[in-house]
């Protein structure tokens, strides 16, 4: 399937494009290639971080804030990051101060209490999002305005804000909700209303799809693309990144990642015809820097953007994921959770400790909280002793709303239960149903193995916040007693013997410092990870592809990070030139390990094309 490169005409951009897709496929970095195309061109362009784990600063090589910052050697461009915590002080600040001196102290305080929540955090960013879409005013300046969205479940959360939330205004007439008074919502109504209306103008507004050449982000992609469709957004097209193509034919590293690229494209071959569809090759180096995001368009590579001959580094022992497992496994029940970057793998992860403990004659429930999971998939009814499960948004909302009215709703009269009902109608409810469950799943550590995937990072942080705010929402609410589950919810996430917490990452600049961060807000948290896992290492695959030795010679310098600064235990796991599916795969994977630099129990291919025996 021959497919044009992706090269942007500013004369055919329209003013705003939304890039989303699966985490991991580099929306922040074909956003930021897109905008410095475009100001290389002349145009005025703001580039817009909506992602709560956004990595625009890394990218761009400049600190930003929450207001338009000018980018250093590109005249023309500036960029921004939606901050969800400043975001929801200032959003709080504006319902609240004008009222300072007119209500009492007690009052105010109540106030603040049922805005600190994460449902709050979300609408902030919502509202400072639809600021530079239904207000002309805030971004006349500019002839593009660029957003680099969070992963598709926020980025779909986002989208389907404005009509909810216009929605309720509509319905609710008692003027409070989770997020107290509705008057600050109120004013900003017709702003919320002309975002919708601009997001479904295909003269002024693309939704830019970004996807892998791998089947489960195109498929990702094409229920974004769905399901943004039917909220209006129609005008879209599809970047295919990181397509590759051997120059080694010989090669059975290069070869299965050649043929696994264009097994995938072939299988979503009716999705990409349905749309313009453009492709961006494979580049050897880490996209970082206006010259990184140059290379990422051109595919010419400076020669200082390439690691210096004699630069490698030859590691010392790093364990085995088996090896980890069998540690965690002495404790006989608790939680494993890992945490990262959305694309680093944390399913295939997580699904691989699960066939492990599960083979080792443990019982084992290994569960989901991201929406875009497909573990379910690859193991259901193959494992003895393993259960599978996703908690669903949709599903949990259904009966946490079916609970509190059963609860409360039989001893209210006709006007308290209409109020009752409105309250949950608020897109707040879906917050609190999806943290009840996730606290569930915790729970069965007590009795079992629970191996959790969580969801990307935002999400995972906003899921660990809410233990604070999910409190105070039902003491607001006067709802039911909360679970046990949730009682004890943050002593167990806290509980080293209990709890233990896998940061997985790629051996690449933006998911090592992301999952770096992580691992400080953990700590914040009085929660400290237990090891780090280092997933599809190209470090000696014996690739004869120069392309291929280039990204592994990149490796290096994020290998060593990980292994020498950031943890204090760390395992490794090849890329597999056969992708990990199914238990005994799962089990050979889990298996692997870098003994002094050399590859051991994974069949990795040689540079002669025959596969190591270790």
């Amino acid at each position: 399937m021959k497919l044009p490169l992706y090269r942007p005409d500013p004369a055919e951009t329209t003013r705003y494009l939304f890039f989303t897709g699966k985490g991991g496929v580099g929306k922040t970095s074909l956003s930021c290639a897109t905008s410095l195309r475009l100001a290389e061109s002349g145009r005025r362009v703001l580039l817009v971080s909506t992602d709560p784990a956004s990595n625009l600063d890394e990218v761009l090589e400049t600190r930003l804030t929450n207001h338009p910052a000018p980018i250093p050697g590109a005249p023309g461009l500036e960029a921004m990051n939606i901050n969800p915590v400043e975001a929801a002080a200032a959003y709080r600040a504006r319902l609240i101060d004008p009222m300072r001196g007119l209500l009492p102290e007690s009052a105010l305080r109540s106030m603040e209490e049922q805005l600190s929540g994460s449902c709050t955090v979300e609408i902030a960013a919502f509202d400072e999002f639809s600021a530079l879409i239904g207000n002309p005013q805030t971004v006349e300046a500019y002839d593009h305005i660029l957003f680099d969205t969070a992963p598709t479940g926020h980025t779909l959360r986002l989208m389907s804000l404005a009509r909810a939330w216009d929605q309720f205004l509509d319905q609710n007439t008692s003027g409070t909700s989770c997020l107290g008074p509705l008057a600050g919502l109120a004013r900003q109504r017709a702003v919320y209303e002309a975002t919708v209306r601009t997001l479904a103008d295909p003269s002024v507004t693309t939704l830019v799809l970004v996807s892998r050449p791998q089947l489960a982000a195109l498929r990702e992609a094409e229920r974004t693309s769905r399901e943004l469709r039917a909220l209006g957004v129609s005008h879209q097209s599809l970047i295919i990144n990181g397509t590759f193509e051997t120059t080694c034919p010989g090669d059975t590293t290069s070869q299965a990642m050649q043929q696994r690229g264009q097994a995938a494209l072939e299988a979503a071959k009716e999705f990409i015809r349905g749309m313009p569809t453009f492709i961006v090759p494979l580049r050897p180096i880490n996209i970082l820097g206006l010259d990184g995001l140059r290379v990422l368009l051109e595919g010419d590579v400076k020669p200082s953007l390439v690691s210096e001959p004699g630069s490698a580094w030859t590691p010392p022992p790093i364990e085995s994921l088996e090896a980890l497992v069998a540690d965690i496994e002495r404790q006989g029940n608790g939680v494993i959770m890992t945490m990262g970057k959305g694309g680093v793998g944390k399913t295939t992860v997580a699904a691989a400790i699960a066939v492990v403990l599960a083979r080792r004659g443990h019982s084992v429930h290994l569960s989901t909280t991201d929406p875009a999971a497909h573990v379910a998939q690859t193991l259901a009814g193959q494992v003895p002793g393993l259960t599978l499960s996703r908690i669903d948004p949709a599903a949990e909302t259904a009966a946490y709303q079916a609970d509190v009215l059963g609860a409360q709703g039989a001893a209210m009269d006709a006007a308290g239960r209409a109020l009752l009902e409105e309250d949950l109608r608020s897109p707040c409810t879906e917050e609190i149903a999806v943290f009840r469950a996730f606290a569930r799943e915790v729970g069965q550590g007590t009795e079992r193995f629970v191996v959790l995937d969580t969801a990307p990072t935002g999400h995972t942080l906003l899921l660990l916040d809410a233990s604070e705010a999910y409190n105070r929402e039902l003491q607001r609410q006067s709802r039911s007693t909360q679970p046990e589950s949730v009682l004890r919810l943050l002593e167990r996430l806290r509980d080293p013997g209990f709890t233990r917490i896998l940061l997985v990452t790629l051996p690449e600049a933006t998911p090592v410092h992301e999952a770096s961060a992580l691992q400080e807000d953990l700590r914040r948290a009085h929660i400290e990870p237990f090891a780090w896992v280092i997933n599809q290492s190209l470090l000696h695959s014996g690739s004869c592809d120069p392309l291929l030795q280039r990204r592994e010679e990149a490796e290096h310098r994020y290998l060593r990070e990980v292994v020498e600064k950031q943890s204090s235990r760390t395992a490794w796991l090849p890329w597999q030139p056969e992708e990990p599916v199914g238990p005994d795969a799962l089990a050979r994977l889990a298996a692997s390990r870098l003994d002094h630099g050399e590859v051991t129990d994974t069949g990795t291919p040689s540079r002669s094309g025959q596969p190591r025996t270790g």
